[in-house]
């Protein structure tokens, strides 16, 4: 299945029906006067979030999305009926751009919708143009267009934990290793191709953890996958750095993803991240201890760091106890649900 993160979409708005002008005109009632009724709403285009959708795929032919017209109104003081909403189902975590007013809304939450076309108004029928002065007016209006808009669809994963690194530093064997995701590993670049998702269970609560791929020299600047998936990072409470503790430029490293992921936006440097040492099963114990100490003195920032394997699940469960205490917190402190 195409994972689809990006697409950009027509949404049209319903038009609001016309007002009528129209008399009564029945047996023994003379004069009976205007009875014209208005027009009905045009429909708006919402857009829902749904937790059950994790992609954008559904747009990726359907490009135009366009609400009922109102109806229009009709003799006896008869509104027309309102237009159909058109409904648009999107994963949470969507950000909604309108391409014209660069107005941005997030979708964060399961159910939460919000009009981004609104429908146009109703006409009014000769009835409400009735005076002292004018008993038989023959005056409407014509309803209202509705508003038509090109909007860009944007998702930005919400994940609890982002996991970060160059390629074959263990991001993948990470994610499969604490929790049930399944995900393509192997000794190449680029193994993930798109963002994975999993679910992490410990005793005190479960976590989302997200694998982003992409990250090498230059990715900021659109080499590799370029700045593609980059922006998924954003929402994650933390970020985990896999960095393969057999690579004999550790440090050098290290710099390349921090400095692409700061460059792409310098907000990152506010959020919270760890150091993990990953593959501490192909270093031989009597070199351990001084790659981890040469490599935190000579790093220029604090962190707390985890010597791991995800492939003999080593030091694990400490790591994962952790991040639940840590999320708990940071859920707790600033009032996140």
């Amino acid at each position: 299945m195409k994972f689809i993160d990006e697409v950009t979409i027509v949404v049209k708005a319903g038009n609001g029906g016309n007002g009528c002008i129209s008399f009564r005109r029945e047996k023994y009632i003379p004069r009976g006067g205007p009875n014209g009724g208005n027009g009905g709403y045009g429909g708006n285009v919402i857009v829902v979030a749904d937790k059950n959708k994790n992609n954008l795929l559904d747009f990726h032919h359907k490009k135009k999305f366009i609400a009922g017209n109102g109806h229009h109104g009709k003799g006896y003081n008869c509104t027309g009926k309102n237009g159909k909403d058109k409904i648009i189902t999107v994963p949470i975590g969507t950000r909604i751009l309108d391409i014209n007013s660069n107005l941005i809304v997030d979708i964060l939450y399961n159910k939460q919708n919000i009009i981004i076309a609104k429908g146009g108004s109703p006409g009014l029928g000769n009835i409400n143009f009735k005076s002292s002065i004018n008993r038989t007016p023959r005056i409407r209006t014509n309803g209202g267009c509705g508003e038509e808009r090109v909007v860009k669809l944007e998702l930005i994963l919400l994940a609890d934990v982002g996991l970060i690194g160059l390629p074959n530093s263990g991001k993948s064997s990470l994610l499969c290793a604490v929790s049930s995701a399944k995900s393509k590993i192997a000794n190449y670049p680029f193994t993930t191709l798109i963002p994975k998702l999993g679910v992490v269970q410990t005793n005190n609560t479960s976590f989302v953890i997200a694998d982003i791929p992409g990250i090498i020299y230059g990715a900021s600047n659109g080499t590799g996958l370029g700045i593609r998936f980059l922006k998924h990072i954003k929402r994650c409470t933390i970020l985990l750095h896999i960095v393969d503790l057999t690579d004999e430029n550790l440090l050098n490293s290290i710099s390349i993803v921090r400095n692409e992921i700061y460059f792409y936006d310098k907000k990152l440097k506010n959020k919270p991240l760890w150091l993990i040492f990953n593959k501490v099963d192909l270093v031989p114990k009597n070199k351990l201890h001084t790659i981890i100490h040469s490599t935190i003195k000579n790093i220029n920032y604090h962190t707390n760091y985890y010597i791991i394997s995800a492939v003999s699940k080593s030091g694990l469960n400490k790591l994962c106890y952790d991040l639940s205490k840590f999320i708990i917190n940071y859920k707790k402190f600033n009032n996140v649900k």
